[in-house]
């Protein structure tokens, strides 16, 4: 944890850490409010975060359709703006949101289906990671069983970390949420 003193009142904290699983850096954000940091940027795993009152502001983070300067996003950034959420970041597709607790509750999405598109919108996005690859583990395979001469064990090497990379974002992130998705669905044929 780097910190940083802008003046004598407001002290900046960077942090850099990696999350792979949106809904435990959503919580890991949440905490660091109650604990009187409040976001206010991020880029590739670096957190900057400034003093606030402890549980000032409640977060959430989503994934966007599409990338953050395509019309719809900025449109759906503005609509979010519009009903009291503060735009706090954006990275890649991802968007980071607050809202003063003191508002009240903060959840994106208020029906199943909302969630369930959002779900698949991430479970799409990691399964082509994990599915990238697996085919790069199959691709060098196979240049270490035709080129064994040519540094081929390389490929095995490069093979073993492309398969491990491909499973463990399928066995991490993909099976989970598919798990999520289904238990959605069937609580929304209940409900109906």
């Amino acid at each position: 944890m780097e910190k940083q003193s802008q003046g004598a009142k407001t002290m900046n904290t960077i942090i850099r850490k990696a999350y792979w699983n949106y809904e435990k850096e959503e919580k890991w954000l949440n905490e660091m409010s109650a604990k009187g940091f409040a976001l206010t940027d991020y880029s590739w795993w670096k957190y900057a975060f400034t003093d606030c009152q402890p549980g000032e502001y409640i977060y959430r983070l989503e994934l966007l359709r599409h990338r953050p300067e395509h019309p719809a996003s900025q449109e759906y950034v503005q609509f979010m703006e519009d009903n009291c959420a503060e735009h706090i970041a954006s990275y890649m597709r991802w968007v980071y949101f607050r809202k003063k607790a003191s508002d009240g509750t903060f959840d994106i999405y208020s029906d199943a289906d909302n969630r369930i598109k959002h779900y698949m919108r991430v479970l799409q996005l990691f399964a082509v990671f994990s599915i990238i690859n697996i085919v790069c583990c199959l691709l060098n395979i196979r240049a270490g069983l035709l080129l064994p001469s040519q540094g081929g064990y390389m490929n095995f090497i490069a093979a073993g970390m492309n398969g491990f990379i491909g499973i463990a974002l399928f066995v991490s992130l993909c099976r989970p949420l598919v798990k999520k998705i289904r238990e959605l669905k069937k609580g929304r044929v209940i409900r109906e």
